[in-house]
């Protein structure tokens, strides 16, 4: 079977850039392009292999493959400390049959090493988000007693970082602080700011202040780190005295009404508004609201990720249904995080709920 090329597929092949060689059955080169030769020399009728320094046919000999079978083949091949993607054709005689392949060798040792540096600056990325990660979860509150509070909760991201955020601590012997907080959008941007709050609430509130002083603190800090008009966050805050039994609340724009589970099962919504901690605010003023809380009463702060949170039908799973799975007796919690999971196989947002009981 003989082979030929004619003169419109030659200048064709000889203005590549990239290597082009024909190979027959019996490995000896019928061709080679003004390219290759430019860089190797005069390699036609030489043998495929020996114009790489090598003694024998490649392990898998592509061109071999191209010839017996009539199907395009690949590999990559390194050849002069260089990464080359080899594709070999067939090329058809006047019979029909394959006479020969036609090798393409496109050096990509760039792109490798790009992809090398890529995978490897994603892989650190990753480290250093599991990291952060792993310190947001260490940054919750234990689980336990807080001066007369029996504090549990539920925390799920959609991603591996989360903007929603919550915390309970002590500002003295009395009173105790309890907080949840949703910062808008998700990942790093957004659990830095959860850090931020955590460690301004805790630093303004053991100053002994009113929880509309707090807030305005809270918000005066917030504007000195000069962000974007599209960072800020909402908080729900409260200060329970563990002598009195009362509960003083206040709220920055948090949207998700908290609800009071009393020991009869009557419940109620906390209701109060605010401004969201954000820049397009110069100054900011908060309504506090105080109730007496009993023993067996429990508080439940929560983030608009479960109200919110939708189905394939993309119907929301609503207030209603969370107040249904408080009242239901057993295992508050458990029940809710069951509910969601049936209710929303992939939750899209964050979701956060903060569980206080008055022991």
């Amino acid at each position: 079977m003989k082979f030929e090329l004619n003169e419109s597929q030659l200048g064709i092949v000889d203005g590549m850039i990239d290597w082009v060689r024909v190979v027959d059955k019996n490995n000896v080169v019928l061709y080679a392009n003004k390219k290759m030769k430019e860089d190797l020399g005069d390699i036609t009728g030489s043998k495929c292999y020996e114009i790489f320094g090598s003694g024998k046919n490649c392990d898998y000999c592509i061109s071999g493959e191209t010839i017996r079978k009539g199907t395009i083949e690949k590999k990559e091949e390194s050849i002069c400390g260089r990464t080359y993607m080899v594709v070999s054709s067939p090329v058809q005689a006047g019979d029909g049959k394959t006479a020969c392949a036609v090798e393409v060798f496109r050096d990509i040792t760039n792109e490798k090493k790009l992809a090398k540096n890529i995978n490897e600056q994603n892989k650190k990325m990753s480290n250093d988000i599991k990291f952060a990660r792993n310190m947001q979860i260490r940054m919750l509150p234990p689980r336990g007693m807080y001066n007369g509070l029996s504090i549990d909760y539920l925390y799920e991201s959609s991603e591996s970082l989360s903007g929603d955020f919550f915390d309970v601590f002590k500002i003295d012997e009395k009173n105790t602080g309890v907080y949840i907080c949703d910062v808008v959008g998700h990942g790093v941007s957004a659990s830095l700011l959860t850090v931020f709050v955590r460690q301004s609430l805790r630093t303004i509130a053991k100053g002994g202040l009113g929880l509309n002083k707090i807030m305005k603190e809270l918000h005066k800090t917030f504007l000195s780190l000069n962000l974007d008009y599209d960072k800020y966050f909402s908080v729900f805050m409260g200060i329970y005295n563990k002598d009195t039994h009362e509960f003083e609340y206040i709220n920055a724009g948090h949207n998700s009404e908290p609800v009071l589970l009393k020991k009869n099962k009557d419940i109620a919504l906390l209701n109060s508004k605010g401004y969201p901690i954000a820049n397009i605010f110069d100054d900011v003023n908060y309504d506090e609201n105080k109730l007496n809380l009993n023993i067996g009463d429990k508080l439940f702060l929560y983030t608009d990720g479960i109200t919110e949170a939708r189905n394939r039908n993309n119907e929301q799973f609503g207030i209603e249904n969370l107040l249904y799975i408080i009242k239901k007796d057993g295992d508050i919690l458990g029940n809710l995080s069951h509910y969601l999971n049936d209710f929303c196989k992939m939750h899209k947002d964050d979701y956060a709920m903060l569980m206080a009981e008055i022991i």
